[in-house]
């Protein structure tokens, strides 16, 4: 009686090695644009928190996508090499909210200081009551005083800890010179995170103003900053523009 033996494709295969995957689900949220193109991967730490996976497993995954050239890395940590339009090449979420272009005429000011923010802001933040965080302060008005907008805007622990640009104002927070900080969201995408946003819009009682409130959180959830803009005028027009990075 002749024995045979099996060919060699008809064994089972072994599972792909635990960093392969986690690397596989990474590629997956890159291409799904959870990280634009030219923008910070989360620190090891975190994507090992999220993988559930230990650290040196998440170093391994990276290294599969670095030789695969989809990351890169440098002094700044890994990022994203994805084909895909870079980092801050696309027109972002107007900071602060209802901000408006340069034009002629239009008075604008914009200032920070370092101070205890409002108690509904240092409660949507996560703050502890009178505990001092940055806080911007925006005001427009045309020519002539109408259409009148003011914004404040108080930024999370979470904001300060990312965004060394955001840091750094807490040295000259005193509310005396100006602090445009136009590239907020700029700056918060360069630091690895992503920005989901939510606006609700309320008209306040007997005025013809309207009040917009901005809650803006991070990949996991984290509050990065609150913004309370008030529009006051009958017919001012308050228009949403923005552009979202397109998936690599």
């Amino acid at each position: 009686m002749t024995r045979t033996t099996p060919h060699d494709d008809s064994l089972p295969h072994a599972p792909d090695p635990l960093y392969r995957r986690v690397a596989g689900r990474l590629l997956d949220e890159l291409r799904l644009g959870a990280v634009p193109p030219g923008e910070r991967l989360p620190g090891e730490r975190r994507l090992a928190e999220r993988f559930g996976v230990s650290r040196e497993t998440v170093r391994q995954a990276l290294e599969v996508l670095r030789r695969d050239g989809l990351v890169a890395t440098d002094r700044r940590g890994s990022h994203v090499t994805l084909p895909g339009p870079p980092a801050g090449s696309q027109a972002s979420l107007t900071f602060p909210v209802g901000a408006r272009a340069a034009e002629p005429g239009t008075g604008d000011r914009a200032t920070v200081v370092w101070e205890a923010p409002p108690p509904e802001h240092a409660a949507a933040l996560g703050l502890a009551p009178g505990r001092p965080t940055l806080v911007h302060r925006y005001v427009s008005a045309t020519p002539d005083g109408t259409g009148r907008r003011t914004a404040v805007t108080s930024f999370s622990a979470v904001a300060l800890a990312e965004v060394a640009e955001l840091a750094r104002y807490r040295d000259r927070a005193d509310g005396s010179g100006s602090a445009q900080l136009r590239r907020a969201y700029d700056w918060m995408r360069r630091a690895g995170l992503s920005l989901h946003h939510r606006d609700t819009i309320t008209p306040l009682a007997d005025t013809p103003a309207v009040r917009v409130t901005r809650r803006v959180h991070d990949q996991y959830a984290r509050p990065l900053e609150i913004t309370d803009l008030v529009v006051d005028s009958q017919r001012d027009l308050l228009v949403y523009e923005f552009t979202l990075p397109a998936a690599g």
